[in-house]
């Protein structure tokens, strides 16, 4: 998608004004047209190991209008703390003339454009888009996708389960500030999967979350795990799903990242990806089969420039008769 460069002088964005140039539903669309967009080109991201577990994240992106860099730090060690586990910026560059147009909020950006790609998944292969939703992980990411999900297909009832009670009661007086009073706390995940038709499980992948193979009509969008050695679904469940219903992958770097599906001995280069599903649709209506879906993201530099490309774009006043949605979320 391509859009007129702006006058406006580059700026440095805080978490808010991050989020309030990427309203869900619009950043759903937009990472779709990148989808579509022959002139994106991404490279390999690169991760440098760190002491004590934690990773430098380096993530290149380009269209024929716009470069950008994402350079976060991923720190396990800051789950359970008042520090972020992802901090970092993504850096916004204009191609034409080399002018940086934009600083934006690192995690912001990666909570954001990760839940929108949930999203658009499940707006094409959910098949009770409405839910319940149980979310699996009471962090940043578990916050973004009940917004997403709830602004973005309308969820009115959301189930909780998180291994810190206290996370997963802050989590659940978030989302009833949404405007979703049917809100519930569970301990058990496993035992909440026969009772929701949409799960999206956000953790930070240190250990299994989830083993009881989904409903027949269940849509599960994985997120928490992005290396070889981190899980958050039994093999068993992958493999159930691999059996009885699909499984999508968001690129194809998932063949190397996916742990949950490499642990679960599935041959992952075989499996459908996010942007194949949206290029075959073109007019054609969603097709929903029978069985559940699993959906499994590790990421991509391509959603950040969605992101990037969104906000840029957001930056100049729209006209009246085609200005943008405003999200209650953003």
């Amino acid at each position: 998608m391509l859009f007129a460069p702006s006058s406006a002088p580059s700026g440095v964005l805080d978490a808010a004004a991050t989020a309030a140039r990427l309203p869900w539903s619009d950043l759903a669309d937009e990472i779709t047209a990148l989808l579509k967009d022959p002139t994106v080109v991404v490279p390999q991201r690169a991760v440098l190991p760190l002491a004590k577990g934690g990773s430098l994240f380096v993530m290149p992106a380009t269209d024929q209008s716009v470069a950008m860099t994402k350079l976060i730090t991923f720190t396990p060690g800051n789950a359970g703390t008042e520090r972020p586990s992802i901090q970092g910026d993504v850096v916004v560059f204009d191609i034409a003339t080399g002018e940086r147009r934009l600083v934006l909020d690192g995690p912001t950006v990666t909570a954001r454009r990760t839940a929108a790609v949930s999203l658009l998944a499940a707006r094409h292969l959910a098949q009770v888009p409405q839910g319940p939703l149980l979310i699996v992980g009471a962090g940043v990411q578990g916050l973004a996708h009940a917004e997403a999900f709830i602004h973005g297909l309308g969820v009115r009832e959301v189930w909780i389960a998180s291994r810190s009670s206290a996370s997963a009661q802050a989590l659940a007086a978030q989302v009833r500030r949404l405007g979703v009073d049917d809100v519930r706390v569970v301990a058990d995940a496993d035992a909440a999967v026969p009772h929701c038709p949409l799960i999206a499980t956000c953790t930070t992948a240190s250990a299994l979350v989830l083993s009881a193979p989904p409903r027949p009509d269940a849509f599960l969008a994985a997120v928490g795990a992005f290396t070889p050695a981190m899980a958050e679904l039994a093999p068993a469940l992958c493999q159930h799903v691999a059996r009885h219903g699909r499984i999508l992958v968001d690129t194809s770097d998932a063949l190397h990242e996916a742990g949950d599906l490499l642990q679960a001995g599935l041959d992952v280069a075989a499996l459908p990806t996010l942007g194949e599903m949206v290029r075959s649709l073109g007019a054609a209506a969603p097709e929903r089969r029978s069985g559940p879906v699993l959906f499994k993201s590790c990421g991509w530099a391509g959603w950040d420039l969605a992101a990037a490309r969104l906000a840029l774009r957001r930056a100049s006043p729209a006209p009246a008769a085609t200005a943008h949605w405003a999200d209650p979320s953003a």
